[in-house]
């Protein structure tokens, strides 16, 4: 019996690669490939990518993964994409345009982590229009408004030829489909699109410096918004789906952010979403928080309407610097080379090398035993939530002068116990405000291994649970292309026929009493942080 049209793909582009997995109906994988991306770094902050090598690696993905799942191209009936949020530039051709320093108009991509618009978000706080309420109250220079107001500062020639300012999951579905409509995801998060009033407001983008936008009548950042999902266009065009050796006409669904893509494919596999947090935990991270009405949390960003669930809103927070934050703290230990050797000829990253060390010693629960007096704020890259600083630096204590192996992994160990403490900061700090959870779902690569996802549970004092999908983000992704292709009814239906628990992380009641104890010795650790900055 013919099985065309009952396969779907779902594509994520992270920050240093682009993956696609091909699923069938019920949510399991069947084949995956992934495509390094190259990204460019510069004084001041600056970090680039290039449109049209994301979109090469995109479709090297694609092919690598129907060839993997054994599937021929008709099978497949649709295709949807999640993306960073990083801001793309094009111009009237579609061709790239230079967006840095570098003048390369190969490298038109200003990268979400790119925070050289500090200065631009700081003026455009203080002016403090009513549309930073669905932001936090604070917005930051990760977002699109700031960036736009770097570049038409710094770049007019780039500004003034731009023909699309494309966040990046929409410039892969115009890519795909032809078609320029928004998703409300990207938007409403990144851009201040008022999703629960349908429009964006005139008078903020005059405000801060950005009227020209206004003026066109926002032509250039998106007159069509959509919800995630949504069938775009009459499917992937001729030449999309030669690049990506796919069927022309196959459904293309409007995108998502990757964070909330993990989202959409994690907590609809138990209960309500708004019992469940969306924690995303991979280079940076992201958590969030479905609501069924508007809860306002100073710092966290939103709430915003429809950004991933359809009718709920969404509160997001998270780091910056997640993943990339351990890997940076156990660059700085003398035993770190010695120890990236043996990860290197075990074949594994030198963070699940490290976490099974310590599983060695001792067990996922009992393994904060092992920091002694180390203690760590891992905020390399500012403070996203729940105090939205970019300013804000990591601290590191206790460190003595040990050069070994077992100093490493307290040093691992306590990081990843920081970055749970950040989390249970967010979550306290939203309940506070209204918005309480029951559990924690978690996705993301740099939170896969037991013992990180053991010691997370501990620190952040919540049930932990994983789903069966090894790839949640890749299944958020498949999850819109089952509902544009309309294989699924609608994103409710789609995310229960397709998400499944698998296993739950449950807090150590003998440990509680030291997390709350190096809970308190964070925030401690952390505000002295903040005073020392009036001593530099």
């Amino acid at each position: 019996m013919s099985k065309s049209g009952t396969y779907l793909i779902g594509v994520d582009v992270g920050t240093g690669s682009a993956r696609a997995g091909v699923f069938d109906l019920a949510g399991r994988m069947l084949g995956v490939a992934k495509a390094d991306i190259t990204m460019w770094r510069e004084a001041g902050s600056v970090v680039e990518q290039s449109g049209n090598q994301i979109w090469e690696a995109v479709c090297h993905s694609v092919k690598g993964a129907v060839e993997a799942a054994h599937i021929a191209p008709e099978d497949v009936a649709g295709i949807s994409f999640d993306a960073t949020c990083s801001l793309v530039v094009v111009d009237e051709a579609g061709a790239p345009l230079a967006v840095g320093p570098s003048d390369d108009p190969e490298r038109n991509i200003i990268v979400w982590m790119d925070h050289r618009a500090i200065g631009q978000a700081e003026r455009i706080n203080a002016q403090g229009h009513d549309v930073l309420k669905y932001v936090g109250g604070v917005i930051s220079p990760e977002m699109e408004t700031p960036k736009l107001l770097w570049l038409a500062e710094n770049k007019p020639e780039t500004f003034a030829a731009a023909w699309q300012f494309f966040d990046l999951a929409d410039y892969l579905t115009w890519r795909a489909s032809g078609s320029l409509a928004r998703s409300t995801c990207t938007v409403t998060c990144k851009w201040t699109y008022l999703a629960h009033e349908r429009r964006w407001d005139d008078s903020y983008f005059r405000q801060i410096g950005l009227g020209a936008l206004a003026d066109e009548g926002f032509t250039r950042i998106g007159t069509e918004i959509v919800e995630p999902g949504t069938r775009l266009a009459e499917g992937l065009t001729t030449k999309a789906a030669s690049d990506l050796g796919l069927v022309a006409g196959t459904a293309v669904g409007a995108g998502l952010i990757d964070a909330h893509a993990g989202g959409v494919g994690t907590v609809g596999a138990e209960g309500s979403p708004t019992d469940s947090l969306a924690y995303v935990f991979g280079t940076s991270s992201c958590t969030m928080t479905t609501t069924q009405n508007p809860v306002f949390v100073p710092g966290v960003w939103g709430p915003y309407f429809e950004a991933m669930v359809p009718d709920m809103w969404l509160n997001e927070g998270g780091q910056s610097a997640a993943g990339a934050a351990i890997d940076q703290l156990v660059a700085f230990h003398p035993a770190t080379a010695e120890a990236a050797a043996e990860a290197a000829k075990a074949g594994l990253p030198l963070p699940v090398w490290l976490a099974d060390r310590a599983l060695e010693k001792t067990t996922a629960s009992d393994a904060i035993s092992l920091v002694g007096e180390i203690h760590v704020v891992p905020e390399f890259l500012g403070n996203r939530a729940p105090f939205a600083d970019p300013h804000a630096r990591a601290v590191i204590a206790g460190l003595g002068m040990e050069r070994d192996l077992d100093s490493l992994i307290a040093l691992y160990v306590a990081g990843v116990a920081a970055i749970g403490y950040g989390l249970r900061q967010i979550i306290e700090t939203q309940a506070k405000n209204g918005a309480v959870v029951k559990q924690v779902v978690i996705s993301g690569g740099a939170g896969a291994h037991e013992l990180t996802r053991q010691i997370l549970a501990d620190a952040a004092g919540l049930p932990l649970v994983a789903t069966e999908a090894e790839e949640p983000v890749l299944l958020g992704s498949a999850i819109l292309a089952g509902v544009a292709s309309g294989r699924h009814p609608d994103m409710t239906g789609a995310m229960k026929a397709m998400t499944r628990i698998r296993q739950s992380y449950t807090p150590t009641p003998e440990t509680a009493a030291l997390h709350a104890c190096r809970f308190a010795g964070f925030e401690a650790l952390q505000q002295a942080g903040r005073a020392l900055r009036a001593y530099s």
